[in-house]
């Protein structure tokens, strides 16, 4: 099988849960090789972003969301840790409860500041870049 070539301006899309606590900081998971990421991923052919975003939850952490904004909060792209460059979109979101079953993909959950994210190691470059853009736009 011939594997299509992928035009330059090919984006990877991202959808990934804006959690926000009573603070204003964001959820974040730890991944198992230490790294910080944001909740979500990958948005399969033909998936609404609420529905990528209720499975990618599921999926990574055994969580219900109860809400999923209709609109995102956030968009951006930049080009992940292999080179590749993948376009984030970010939609504010309510869990259920916080009590995770852990995966490779999670295996801690925690709350970050902008400027915590900024000052930290193991934090993957969308993570970096959706906190500097946060610091400066803030959802309120």
């Amino acid at each position: 099988m011939e594997i299509p070539t992928v035009p330059e301006n090919f984006y990877r899309v991202s959808v990934k849960a804006l959690v926000l606590d009573d603070s204003h900081r964001f959820l974040l998971v730890q991944e198992d090789n230490g790294w910080w990421e944001l909740p979500g991923g990958g948005l399969d052919f033909g998936e609404r972003p609420r529905q990528g975003i209720d499975r990618e939850i599921w999926e990574e952490m055994k969580l219900k969301t109860t809400f999923v904004a209709d609109k995102p909060a956030y968009f951006f792209t930049v080009k992940n840790h292999k080179e590749v460059f993948i376009a984030n979109v970010l939609y504010e979101t309510k869990l259920a409860h916080l009590d995770f079953v852990p995966s490779p993909e999670c295996v801690a959950i925690r709350f970050f500041t902008a400027r915590q994210v900024l000052a930290a190691e193991k934090m993957y470059p969308n993570v970096i870049a959706f906190a500097s853009l946060y610091e400066r736009q803030p959802l309120r």
